[in-house]
């Protein structure tokens, strides 16, 4: 009975924020161009395929580019925005948790984040956030990048700064859920090397002729640490490589190829570890019904830095379904989301099934409420949370 009143109170608060919270706010772009959320975002914070081409131009509509927009002071090579853009993102969630010591808890904000992004000079953009709170610590500046869009009036286009290496597979930052995609976060043993934020350069190049993508990336491996006391971001002298390959096939499916090699280095013993990830993924949207899913396996060949060594092999599997029943005009979305990893570390072993249900209140505000069911532990999470941006 205690928990049935718990979850009442807890969907009660949420609904009483939601409905007194200012949903007429839009983020930093729809302000610049004077176009609903929805152009791009559908719901918030999944990018639609056009948000995606928007962001892949270094956030610039070229059709929608005026120079009243910018400063340029009669310099041809200086073209400065006239305001400065910046949006806020607030998400802020109830959970209940069984078979923890706190089975309730209010985590609000879940995080409040500072979004900046737009033009330096015609095809060159630029993005970063800082978060203010994430999971209740300043957790500083994650996405920060500058891009460079169409170089040499071709497919080809370079970013270079900080961002997620599993950007090009499954954006973890635009996900539906409050599930993660877990593979992408877990490393084995004591390596530091995992698919989140890293510092380095990403290089894009689409084939036109035959829907083809190809991403490459070289990064520092050690994700975003700060810098140690020789002032220098990378722990170790080596650096990581990823590449990516895609395949659109029509309009309605792609498929696609992941390889990911480095190296990371312990100074106590001196040892190495070498860590390959790869594996195949796939998306099909047939209009209403969207689906995606990643295969990735993980070898490391020392995670604990042994002088023996001690290979470690680590697979994870992501699917995740999207059903929207009035496309991307719709108000409510439904989501189901199946995280499995497996590893010869028996505790890293990991599998959830998700189940989320959205309802648009503004095109920037979503309300949202999740059951997880992890399968290892046959444990529940429930979740009931909002997602905002203005």
């Amino acid at each position: 009975m205690t928990r049935k009143w718990t979850l009442g109170i807890l969907l009660g608060v949420f609904l009483i924020l939601t409905f007194s919270s200012a949903t007429l706010a839009i983020p930093a772009f729809a302000r610049k161009y004077n176009l609903s959320c929805n152009t791009c975002h559908a719901p918030i914070p999944k990018l639609k395929p056009y948000g995606d081409d928007f962001a892949g131009a270094g956030f610039i509509l070229q059709e929608e580019e005026n120079p009243r927009d910018y400063i340029s002071a009669g310099d041809d090579l200086m073209w400065l925005n006239r305001d400065f853009p910046l949006a806020v993102r607030l998400d802020a969630y109830g959970i209940y948790e069984s078979d923890t010591d706190v089975e309730t808890d209010l985590q609000t904000p879940w995080g409040l984040k500072f979004m900046s992004g737009g033009t330096l000079y015609k095809n060159i953009g630029y993005y970063f956030y800082f978060y203010m709170s994430e999971r209740g610590e300043v957790a500083g500046i994650e996405d920060a990048y500058v891009h460079f869009d169409n170089i040499f009036d071709t497919n080809f286009d370079i970013m270079l700064g900080q961002f997620q290496t599993s950007d090009p597979l499954m954006k973890r930052e635009l996900r539906m859920t409050f599930e993660d995609y877990v593979i992408y976060t877990l490393s084995p043993g004591m390596s530091y090397t995992t698919l989140k934020y890293d510092r380095g350069v990403m290089l894009v190049y689409g084939v036109d002729a035959t829907s083809t993508d190809i991403v490459g990336m070289v990064v520092n491996g050690n994700g975003k640490e700060e810098a140690g006391s020789d002032q220098k971001f990378d722990e170790d002298k080596y650096k990581n490589f990823g590449l990516r390959v895609s395949q659109g096939i029509g309009k309605i499916a792609s498929i696609g190829g992941f390889y990911y090699n480095g190296k990371e280095h312990a100074t106590s013993p001196s040892v190495d570890n070498n860590i390959t990830y790869y594996g195949p993924d796939f998306n099909v949207s047939l209009g209403v019904f969207e689906m995606t899913g990643q295969y990735l396996m993980r070898t490391d060949s020392n995670p604990y830095f042994n002088i023996s060594g001690n290979e470690i092999e680590t697979t994870g599997l992501i699917l995740e379904a999207i059903f929207a029943p009035q496309k991307d005009r719709s108000r409510w979305w439904f989501i189901g989301l199946y995280n499995r990893v497996d590893s010869d570390l028996d505790f890293v072993d990991y599998e959830t099934f998700t189940f989320n249900t959205s309802y648009l209140l503004a095109r920037n505000l979503k309300f949202m409420a999740e059951y997880t069911r992890d399968l290892e532990y046959e444990s529940n999470r429930f979740t009931l949370g909002l997602v905002s941006g203005f």
